[in-house]
Order: structure tokens, then C-alpha cells, then sequence
């Protein structure tokens, strides 16, 4: 059976940054981040419910995020969820939690709020999953049309390929 773990968010820090070394001196960070939901009620009255989410992040990110970021900063992650549990020393019941290990990150706001802009940092800075296979995008022709003297691009499936039931993964 095939799996998939990938989480996006998009929020406010709820603490500043908290900073740790691992055994190994790998820099970990901890923050909390709130996420919104606004929508219409039966009565059509307003509503909001707001949703705390733990995360961590490791290595160069880490160092990245606890130096520029801070209590009510918004970001934008990415990353997968991650389900801790131990037994509470002092009731001796289980106990569990579940958290959002990032993966890439885009720091959001304007230049003086310290933030990039919206624009964020470069992909591949704050990016640990591994680069993606085949051409880069063009970033440079207007959406829909292709660059002049590029490749036309390439459908999935063509006429002379076609769908088979071997190429579903699960």
C-alpha cells in the first residue's frame, strides 16, 4: 500500500524560537505555529476556529528559523506529521503528541518586519528534500505559453502510450 506524509501550513509563530543541540550538535529548533479557518455558520454568522500545531526543524533550518523569526511572525511551512509517545513520569499514564516536522520553510511579511517579502529565501537553502529530477521551470515566459525555441512540453500519457493498470502504484 502506498503512504503519504506532507503537510503545508501557513501561520503565526505562537512563541519565539526555542534552540537546542542535539547529542550529535545538530541544531534543532522548536516553535509553535496557529493556523485559521474562517467560514459562515447556519445563522450566517461569522466563524473562526484557530488550530495549535507543534514543530520542530533540524540542521541549517533550525538556525535559520530561531535567528529570524519570533512570537506572531507568520510563515509558511511545509513538512511531514510526526507522532510521539512516552509515559508520563509523574501519572504513569500514556501520553501522546503529534507534531510537524518541517522540511522547507518561506518566511512571510516585509522586509522591516524582518521577514523576505513573500518572496523567502531561495528554494534550496531551506529546502532538505532531495532536488527534483528533469528541467526547471520557466519562470521567465508568461503562464500557458513556452519559451521561444524550447522543447514542446510533454504529456504524460501520449497517443502512443497509453494508461495501464500496472502504472497505479497501489
Amino acid at each position: 500500500m502506498a503512504n503519504f506524509n506532507q503537510v503545508i501550513l501557513l501561520g503565526n509563530l505562537t512563541r519565539d524560537p526555542q534552540l537546542k543541540y542535539l547529542p550529535n550538535q545538530t541544531p534543532v529548533v522548536e516553535f509553535g505555529l496557529a493556523t485559521s479557518r474562517k467560514w459562515k455558520g447556519p445563522n450566517g454568522e461569522d466563524r473562526e476556529e484557530v488550530t495549535f500545531v507543534d514543530c520542530s526543524a533540524f540542521a541549517r533550518q533550525a538556525e535559520v528559523i530561531n535567528q529570524y523569526c519570533q512570537k506572531g511572525k507568520p510563515i509558511l511551512i511545509q513538512g511531514r506529521l510526526k507522532f510521539d509517545s512516552w509515559e508520563d513520569k509523574q501519572g504513569g499514564g500514556k501520553r501522546s503528541k503529534l507534531s510537524v516536522v518541517v522540511e522547507s520553510f518561506q518566511l512571510l511579511g516585509s522586509r522591516s518586519d524582518g521577514g523576505q517579502g513573500g518572496g523567502g529565501a531561495p528554494r534550496d537553502e531551506y529546502d532538505q528534500r532531495p532536488p527534483q529530477r528533469g528541467p526547471a521551470p520557466n519562470r521567465g515566459a508568461p503562464q500557458g505559453q513556452r519559451p521561444q525555441g524550447g522543447p514542446p512540453p510533454q504529456q504524460p500519457f501520449g497517443e502512443e502510450e497509453q494508461f495501464k493498470e500496472d502504472d497505479i502504484p497501489f
